[in-house]
């Protein structure tokens, strides 16, 4: 099975929230303000603006209607707690007029953007529209909750250097996930790269984004200039980027990479992003460059740290301006790895793995 964490107490954030310094560029914002939580915006004509009440640091998502036929298709759902259930009884009440919901949207698995999705589908008896790879790992990671640690994830917390107080957390921690997901339905529409998708009376665009989770979905409506970002691009904070205990060897900042550059060739600069955390903006193309450059900004200091053998856990102080906790621990380590697999998969490091399973990572000279 699936290992990952996740504390569901406070850190469900640390799923969308990188932890290097990221000084914001200058953007151009469309709004001052924001909905209330339960009220909505209307964007452009069809498009309605939400958000939905996050119990951590980041305090809301945002979530997106599009009017679709004679009723309103959602993207994205918020987690699923009894706060978010609230929020959407209300905007079901006072936003929608009595329309319907006619599908739900999902641009990638984690917590707060799926969380709501299956409980919405059961309410309305409607599909559910996500990539393959995100709706699929989503129900593999459901399946974990309440299932002990895997020998798998705990050698891969001890190869990055973790303490037996450390470790013990990790194992309290797994198969919280579900918590705060209802079960997906049995089946779903798949969303295709570079395909469209028909909603309402407009046609959008599915570009998908790699590196912060494994097929992420970004919504494009070239005829309104509208990009649906999700956390692929946000306007203030860096999404996270990590390998996880379930593929130790991924390499997910060169897929990051990739999608960041593939996005400058395929968006004009004047798009309006509506993002999942943050308020809408244009000038995503400087905000991308401000993206690739700050990772690139991490390897080169990480190049320097590891002059010396180093831990996964010693790299934290190259890369991170925040104070790594106990609650940020495994997203902290899964983002190092991320990067020391990027210069490892360059060939800038080497690895040597002790007598105990810890590697330790080293600049090659």
């Amino acid at each position: 099975m699936a290992s990952f964490t996740l504390n569901v107490s406070l850190p469900v954030s640390l799923l969308d929230n990188g932890w290097m310094d990221n000084s914001p560029e200058l953007l151009s914002y469309e709004y001052e303000f924001q909905p209330e939580i339960g009220e909505a915006i209307d964007i452009l004509p069809g498009l309605k603006w939400l958000r939905l009440p996050l119990p951590f640091l980041l305090g809301h998502i945002n979530v997106w209607l599009l009017k679709d036929g004679d009723g309103w298709a959602i993207v994205d759902t918020g987690i699923f707690s009894s706060a978010s259930r609230e929020a959407w009884n209300s905007i079901f009440s006072s936003c929608l007029g009595g329309a319907p919901v006619t599908r739900v949207l999902v641009t990638h698995l984690h917590p707060d953007h799926v969380g709501c999705a299956g409980w919405l589908c059961e309410q309305f008896d409607v599909e559910l529209f996500m990539t393959r790879d995100e709706y699929l790992l989503c129900r593999i990671l459901v399946a974990d909750t309440g299932l002990p640690a895997p020998h798998e994830g705990r050698r891969f917390y001890r190869a990055a250097g973790f303490s037996a107080e450390q470790m013990f957390r990790y194992i309290e921690m797994f198969g919280a996930f579900g918590k705060v997901v209802a079960p997906l339905p049995q089946a779903y529409r798949r969303l295709h790269e570079d395909r469209n998708i028909t909603i309402g009376a407009h046609e959008w665009q599915v570009i998908t984004g790699h590196g912060h989770s494994p097929e992420h979905a970004c919504l494009y409506n070239a005829g309104q200039n509208v990009l649906i970002s999700g956390d692929q691009v946000l306007p203030t904070i860096s999404p996270n980027v990590s390998v996880y205990p379930t593929e130790p060897a991924a390499n997910p900042l060169a897929g990051w990479f990739d999608s960041l550059h593939r996005m400058k060739t395929l968006l004009p600069d004047d798009v309006l992003v509506l993002p999942a955390h943050g308020k809408p903006f244009r000038g995503i193309k400087g905000r991308l460059d401000a993206l690739i450059e700050e990772h690139e900004t991490g390897l080169q200091k990480l190049r320097q740290h590891c002059r010396e053998p180093q831990r996964a856990v010693d790299v934290f102080p190259a890369l991170f301006k925040g104070k790594i906790t106990d609650d940020n621990l495994m997203m902290a380590t899964g983002e190092a790895i991320a990067h020391l697999n990027y210069l490892l998969y360059e060939g800038e490091v080497g690895i040597n793995t002790d007598e105990n399973g810890v590697r330790w990572y080293q600049t090659r000279s």
